[in-house]
């Protein structure tokens, strides 16, 4: 069987697709790719379904090896792409032969790219999905070296263009929308203000569950505990520190500390891609 074999990581490579939808009730998290946009558009180029599992890397640094000729693509966070040495485009469509070598570099803005395969990376599936759940240790485990990923056979239809021309991501202050609540009214209205007033900085305590966010002290209005209640992506749940949390693709099913806001589902492509040191300002 063809497949990709792993020689180098980065910081963190897992196995992605779109996740598990539907299972919160029994307590599994959708997970799947953080950032879905640029996941989609992989798949598009090499005329994948756009479900087809793909690789998500994290700041760069992967490296595999393909053992007969594949088609991929690489989108998401811009970063410099070479296929045995040659220097090849992101967000186009890369002729690899038998052998060749692929390399992810470091990107200059953004935090995740993804490399996609004709054919999709056959992993067995977990609950439906091959994609990797870092909090829940549900699907393939995160890729390290040595690592062989089967790839499925060409889907019958063929990539139907070289070149997608999309647009960089920010590496400057980002913006996100958000609608307030469920529990704002758990907070002041100094905090409710501060929320969307102030910037925030992403902090190095971050990955693919959640971001934890430097700024402005957000201060409730009351102390008593809340039970328990259900959690989605895009959440801004805040902890003792009053310091909010941004939950992502791994997000917990549940939390037990007040959310104060919820970014929309639309912007969670962006947020995706905000790395440490990047600032992030939220618009009612």
């Amino acid at each position: 069987m063809s497949c990709l074999q792993v020689l180098a990581t980065g910081p963190l490579a897992t196995v992605q697709d779109l996740g598990r939808p539907g299972l919160a009730g029994i307590g599994v998290g959708s997970s799947g790719a953080a950032d879905g946009g640029a996941f989609r558009l992989a798949n598009r180029l090499v005329g994948n379904d756009e479900g087809a599992a793909a690789i998500e890397v994290t700041f760069g640094g992967l490296e595999v090896r393909a053992t007969r000729d594949l088609t991929a693509a690489v989108t998401g966070a811009p970063c410099p792409v070479t296929v045995d040495g040659r220097g090849a485009a992101v967000n186009s469509v890369l002729r690899i032969p038998a052998g060749a070598v692929v390399r992810v570099g470091m990107p200059d803005r953004g935090l995740r790219s993804y490399l996609a395969v004709r054919g999709g990376i056959s992993v067995e599936p977990v609950l439906g999905s091959r994609a990797t759940d870092v909090l829940a240790g549900l699907g393939p485990e995160p890729l390290s070296p040595g690592a062989e990923l089967p790839v499925g056979p060409p889907p019958q239809r063929f990539p139907q263009v070289d070149l997608a021309p999309v647009a960089a991501c920010e590496d400057g202050e980002i913006t996100l929308r958000v609608a307030f609540g469920p529990r704002h009214d758990w907070f002041t209205e100094d905090a409710l203000t501060a929320l969307v007033g102030s910037s925030y900085e992403v902090t190095p305590e971050s990955n693919r569950v959640g971001m934890r966010l430097s700024g402005p002290a957000l201060e409730r209005c009351r102390t008593d505990e809340l039970p328990s209640e259900g959690m989605v992506a895009g959440a801004l749940q805040v902890p003792p520190s009053a310091r909010p949390t941004l939950f992502l693709a791994d997000h917990p099913v549940t939390g037990g500390y007040p959310v104060i806001a919820v970014v929309v589902a639309a912007d969670l492509d962006k947020a995706a891609q905000a790395r440490p040191g990047q600032r992030i300002r939220f618009r009612r």
